[in-house]
């Protein structure tokens, strides 16, 4: 591999975490990463109608509900954020 083209990946890098905040960038935190993660795999839930049936029938509610609850757990999917230590 070439230098300019591990400056061509690190590039192509940069520009997808800019542009999808889901990919992450070098100061991501733990707790930011895992917010990430939850909001993802809320959002496909309510988007992919045969997963949100699945889940409607396991948890013996309605769809409609169902979907209601994803998209409440998307406000605070980990709970409120760890204190910041400033210094």
């Amino acid at each position: 591999m070439q230098a300019s083209d591990r400056f061509n990946i690190n590039s192509q890098l940069e520009h997808l975490q800019a542009k999808y905040v889901g990919t992450g960038h070098a100061d991501l935190n733990r707790f930011e990463w895992a917010v990430n993660i939850q909001r993802d795999s809320y959002a496909s839930y309510v988007g992919h109608y045969p997963l949100l049936a699945y889940f409607a029938i396991a948890e013996n509610e309605s769809i409609g509900r169902e979907r209601y609850n994803f998209m409440q757990k998307m406000l605070l999917p980990c709970g409120l954020p760890p204190e910041r230590e400033d210094e």
